[in-house]
């Protein structure tokens, strides 16, 4: 590999010794080279036998051709180059043999493994490259995912497995062991400080958690001071939090708390040295000091852990997943708990007894029910076999330390595998009324549907065998049906945002200079850089802890709560000029925020220690101590408190913080938006969701979804609007909002239609059902119902064709000639049913849901609102009852007719949030943002379609590069139609830099005019 690819070099002083070796060496032995270029442009290749005497004859300014070297810059990519990350730049190191070798911490990002994947390298072949390439491609520059913010490049599988074990409360090592960890972490090259021994007597012993103290900081000159508190997967809530017991308690170790740099407390796992986190051990090295300073870190944590694991050992057989007699027992027990359940359901359904879900039937209402009872089982199952495991099962240890699996894994392997699931329902009917012709006809019992009882370790029946199949088949081919979607989906994406990048005036533009955004995300800061969850520029609780930390209180006194809140806008002050407007309104927002927040827990630690509260005054008094307001705000000063110089600092660091954070000029944001939107969109499901609690109402979610709102879609697929109603604590009101709002036909409410024929006349009698008509809350008679067959379009009847006999009874009675009587009153039997009586004829039907348990009102009562399934906001909006202000729709086209571009804008953005959100999946707003203005800056909705694309003032060649090339191509030329070469394709076709990046700077030279000559007379000749 290293022959094959070359890196010209030209010749100097200092390396022309190593070149005329390399040309004396030829192409085919390493290190050599394949060709020599002169600066007359002729060139020589090394083929032949006369490289001795081109070797001798090398003179300064040639450029040679040579091998790849160690050290060498070169990039690195593995498709499918779904983001930025894809494609980086590493330094090479030459060894033997033919397989490309890289650091696992980094496989996050390429999403790659060890099990035959292939990747490409590439040398960049000027010095101008391989600065851009190590500067803005390189590893230590892409730690963190521009999508949310969070680290990607961090420590995997192995490495997680024995830090885990390092940092146990029960390991130490005596000095030679000791020593001996800290040369594996640093190839004893660097030099290391060795930490006071935790155990002095009777022989000196040093713990894990110290190892990884000094692998932090080695040494004295090291100056990376780490302060941060992270709760670990086995992190276990204290069981009152009245009590107040401190995190650091936890009995499972899962608090990790390092302070100044010294491991206190904690395993370490997962959400402190993994992937997808903001504030982890590495991440908070990266924001704190550096990029160097985190994979410093990174390095010597993989040095580590590979040679600690070796020694070590760590291994998975089939003893590890073999259930003992006691677990076998409490599984049973469990399993035929929940079948009886189960059956008792089934029995209530039987005999009609079974209470309904709101808008469901009584078979969706089982189904529910039962779905949610045998997956409690699963985790109940898989509960035992957590408690029954010994603590050194290698599954276990994987799955507490987050390196692999969940619990649900080690379940199935041990306990139950569990329901089996065909497009988010039990399996479906493959026969007639039974899903396999094991089972008997019509039976609903767990196992005839899909419940797989046995465990991986004890094998499966030849049904259960079948069904797990089916639920493995729909996730194969939902897979193969994705890529190609997901796909399409982000190429539309990047073409219709490539050309989107931040100027030097803070706006956003595209390539023709059209304004997108003002200020980018509203803010103009950097989504890469953001420390706290839901793109919050600053993780304030965690560097206040630093500031408290790094800068001791002393003998300085305590500021006042009063004092506090008068001093930031002082301190803000002095850093006016270095902030902008915006900037500094919100940073004093958030400051004031968490200060006041600090100073109201100061407040209550001190009502707390002083004895309001309860215990602690009973024990003051049993041990005699005073009771002393004073002393109570000394102790709740030193935990909550904060001194004149502690503030200073904080505030600076914060103003320094961010300033760091502003997006720089050039970025192209437009592509790493759509980067951000597309690269998720690979790991969704195709899946249509229920919404919670309401098991019959479908909603689109994942990919399809997803894709309905990029293309602007004028239809979709389920269509929702989510109604607030005025009075949402009471359920009659709620339910006669939904008699105005669900679509109601006369077939529904109607007892009797019958055809009634006499000698004289023939008509059709129409009986209301009145008792339906008061349970669903309508206000219907044979009045109403009247004026609602008068105004259907269809049935052209007049008033005197209508009699009202009483107010549940009218006859319809049309004026035909004899002939035809038969058939018109036919006709109109079967058109009465399907006329609209009541509610709005657009919406299919409106189901009233229970709010979430936290949302309820000052009382405690919980909170409704409807579900409305179809379109219409309009009309629900104007419906009495309704809380028109704060209803919104889930259709973008409707709600830009309806409420305006702007709500459209807001929509576009709420629903690919939610969607996202319901994949466990968090983007940073501002990309949202940036898809959601691009798409409605014309003033209408335009999807990223191919016609969409064209009304934004794209060129010529981007559209032919997109779709329709020879139409596009034909259609320029015939009108004679101008490219002024401006955008990001452009640019690739005409091979010329692009204007965004690097190439947004110009560097102009002012050039003075050239003297002019003034001819004057001689005046010794005058």
């Amino acid at each position: 590999m290293a022959r094959i690819l070359t890196y010209p070099e030209r010749v100097s002083r200092h390396n022309i010794e190593k070149l005329r070796l390399c040309v004396n060496n030829g192409p085919y032995k390493y290190p050599g080279a394949r060709m020599v270029r002169y600066p007359d442009g002729s060139l020589k290749l090394l083929i032949g036998s006369y490289r001795k005497q081109i070797a001798e004859e090398l003179k300064f300014g040639c450029i040679v051709d040579r091998h790849l070297e160690d050290g060498d810059v070169v990039l690195f990519n593995r498709q499918p180059s779904l983001h930025r990350m894809s494609i980086m730049c590493h330094r090479a190191r030459i060894m033997p043999w033919r397989t490309l070798r890289f650091n696992e911490s980094v496989c996050n990002p390429y999403n790659a493994d060890f099990d035959g994947d292939e990747m490409n390298l590439h040398v960049p072949q000027t010095e101008e490259a391989r600065t851009e390439a190590l500067m803005l491609m390189g590893v230590q520059n892409n730690l963190c995912t521009p999508k949310n913010g969070e680290i990607l490049v961090a420590s995997t599988q192995d490495f997680l497995t024995s830090s885990f074990l390092i940092t146990r409360k029960d390991t130490f090592y005596d000095r030679a062991a000791f020593s001996l960890m800290c040369t594996y972490m640093d190839d004893g090259v660097d030099v290391v400080d060795l930490p006071t021994p935790a155990i002095l007597k009777p022989v000196e012993l040093w713990t894990g958690k110290q190892l990884f103290s000094v692998l932090v900081r080695p040494n004295a000159n090291v100056r990376v001071y780490l302060n941060l508190a992270v709760k670990e997967k086995s992190y276990s809530k204290p069981k009152k939090e009245d009590k107040r017991e401190k995190e650091t308690m936890c009995p499972n170790d899962g608090f990790v708390y390092f302070r100044n740099s010294e491991l206190i407390s904690g395993q370490l796992g997962k959400a402190t040295l993994g992937s997808g986190n903001r504030d982890g051990l590495y991440a908070v090295l990266l924001r704190d000091y550096n990029a160097l300073a985190a994979a410093s870190c990174m390095n010597r944590l993989a040095k580590l852990s590979a040679r600690w694991i070796g020694n070590h050992g760590f291994s998975i057989g089939i003893d590890d997943v073999q259930p003992g007699k006691r677990l076998n027992d409490e599984k049973h027990r469990t399993i035929s708990n929940g079948y009886q359940q189960c059956n008792e359901l089934i029995q209530e359904y039987n005999e009609g007894k079974l209470a309904l879900k709101p808008g469901c039937d009584a078979t969706q209402t089982l189904e529910a029910d039962i779905t949610e009872r045998l997956n409690k089982l699963r985790e109940e199952a898989g509960d035992v076999c957590m408690k029954e495991l010994h603590w050194r099962n290698s599954p276990l240890i994987m799955s507490q330390c987050g390196s692999k699996g969940s619990p649900i894994n080690i379940s199935q392997m041990i306990a139950c595998v569990g329901q089996q699931s065909v497009g988010g329902r039990r399996a479906p009917d493959g026969f007639v009324d039974r899903s396999l012709p094991h089972f008997p006809r019509k039976s609903k019992t767990p196992d005839a549907k899909g419940f797989v009882a046995n465990s991986f370790y004890g094998g499966l029946t030849a049904t259960e065998f079948f069904f797990h199949t089916m639920g493995g088949r729909e996730g194969l081919v939902d897979t193969a049906v994705k890529t190609a979607d997901t796909g399409y989906m982000s190429r539309r994406l990047i073409k219709g945002l490539e050309d989107l990048s931040i100027q030097y005036d803070n706006t956003v533009r595209n390539a023709s200079g059209c304004i997108i955004q003002f200020l980018y995300g509203d803010d103009g800061l950097d989504p890469a850089k953001m420390e706290a969850k839901g793109g919050v520029p600053l993780n304030l609780d965690r560097l206040f802890m630093k500031v408290q930390a790094t800068c001791a209180a002393g003998e300085d006194d305590y500021l006042s709560p009063l004092d506090t809140t008068e001093m930031i806008p002082k301190l803000l002050q002095n850093h006016a000029g270095a902030l902008d407007e915006i900037f500094a309104e919100a940073l004093k927002k958030s400051l004031s925020k968490f200060l006041g927040d600090r100073i109201t827990k100061l407040e209550s630690m001190i009502k707390f220690i002083g004895g309001a509260d309860g215990d602690i005054s009973e024990n003051i008094e049993k041990i005699g101590h005073p009771k002393e307001n004073s002393f109570a705000a000394k102790v709740a000063l030193k935990i909550y408190g904060v001194t004149k110089r502690q503030l200073q600092v904080f505030i600076k660091i914060c103003v320094d913080r961010y300033l760091r954070k502003r997006v720089e000029p050039g970025t192209a944001i437009g592509a790493i938006g759509a980067h951000s939107i597309g690269e998720p969109g690979t790991q969704m499901t195709l899946k249509t969701f229920h919404f919670a609690g309401v098991a019959s109402m479908n909603i689109t979610q994942g990919v399809p979804r997803i894709k309905e709102i990029i293309d602007g879609a004028k239809k979709i697929s389920t269509p929702i609007i989510t109604a607030e109603l005025e009075h949402n604590t009471n359920v009659n009101a709620a339910r006669i909002v939904r008699g105005r709002i669900q679509k109601t036909v006369l077939g529904q409410v109607a007892k009797s239609i019958k055809i009634v024929m006499t000698s004289r006349s023939a008509s059709v009698m129409v009986t209301l059902d009145m008792e339906r008509i008061q349970e669903a809350h309508l206000s219907v008679d044979a009045n109403t119902v009247k004026e609602s067959i008068l105004q259907a379009p269809r049935i052209k009847l007049k008033q005197q064709h209508i009699k009202v006999l009483d107010i549940r009874k009218l006859e319809v009675q049309p004026q035909v000639d004899r002939k035809k009587v038969h058939f018109e009153l036919h006709s109109l039997k079967n058109m009465l049913p399907t006329i609209v009586i009541k509610g709005i004829k657009t919406v299919e039907r409106s189901v009233i849901a229970q709010k979430k348990r936290e949302d309820k009102d000052s009382l405690g009562l919980p909170k409704y609102n409807m579900l409305v399934e179809g379109v219409g906001l309009q009309e629900v909006m104007g419906t009495e009852g309704v809380d028109g202000r704060n209803t919104k729709s889930n259709h973008v086209a409707e709600v830009r007719c309806t409420l305006g571009i702007e709500a459209a804008r807001k929509c576009v953005i709420d629903e690919i949030k939610q969607t996202m959100e319901n994949h466990g999946m968090s983007i940073d707003i501002r990309h949202m943002m940036l898809l959601a203005d691009l798409m409605t800056f014309k003033g209408e909705v335009l999807g990223i379609t191919r016609n969409g694309i064209q009304r934004m003032d794209k060129s010529v060649l981007m559209l032919a590069s997109f779709e329709k090339t020879a139409d596009h191509l034909f259609n320029a030329s015939v009108s004679g139609k101008e490219d002024k070469i401006q955008g990001v394709t452009e640019c690739i076709v005409m091979g010329i830099p692009m204007l965004m990046g690097t190439g947004i700077l110009k560097v102009q030279q002012r050039v003075d005019p050239p003297p002019m000559l003034h001819y004057e007379l001689n005046p010794i000749i005058s």
